[in-house]
């Protein structure tokens, strides 16, 4: 599992921003390389089950939206969500979310970045296939300063009022 002083891995991501007038679907994702989106930057990235669930949508990802602009202020670059879900998906939840501007919602949609930070879980027996566990990480040019793993079923550590805390030091 990724930890403190590792470098974040790379993976390619996929963002859809903006809607299409006549279908009025999210556009086509485009892909976001990990790496590229790290560098010389300060991110915030949290990762969660799943788009539309219950905690996720009702406390995780409006707690990053509304701290938003303190994490701004306190020198962070990006904030980043992240959940093993199509593009298109997470595009339509950070619509629903009102995300836009304050963090960005990609789509690990092969959960290439989950498993390669070792933060994959199993929820086949609840019929969501393999997912994220809850997370949040504080990455500065490429390197992870901190990371808060949740245990399952909890969201205590995960929190954007925890990681305001961590990335004001």
């Amino acid at each position: 599992m990724i930890k403190p002083g590792d470098k974040i891995p790379n993976a390619t991501l996929r963002e859809s921003t903006g809607y299409s007038d006549e279908t009025h679907c999210p556009v086509p994702p485009q892909p976001v390389e990990v790496a590229a989106l790290t560098a010389g930057k300060k991110v915030v990235f949290f990762g969660l089950p799943g788009a539309f669930t219950p905690t996720c949508s009702g406390k995780h990802v409006p707690g990053y939206v509304a701290l938003a602009e303190d994490l701004k202020k306190a020198g962070v670059d990006e904030i980043v969500c992240i959940s093993v879900n199509d593009g298109f998906v997470m595009g339509a939840w950070g619509r629903d979310q009102k995300t836009e501007g304050k963090v960005r919602m990609l789509g690990d949609g092969s959960a290439e970045l989950t498993k390669a930070l070792g933060l994959e879980l199993d929820l086949t027996a609840n019929g969501m296939g393999v997912r994220c566990k809850r997370f949040s990480m504080f990455v500065d040019d490429g390197v992870v300063k901190s990371v808060n793993v949740e245990e399952a079923g909890k969201f205590e550590t995960s929190n954007a009022e925890t990681m305001l805390t961590q990335v004001r030091g």
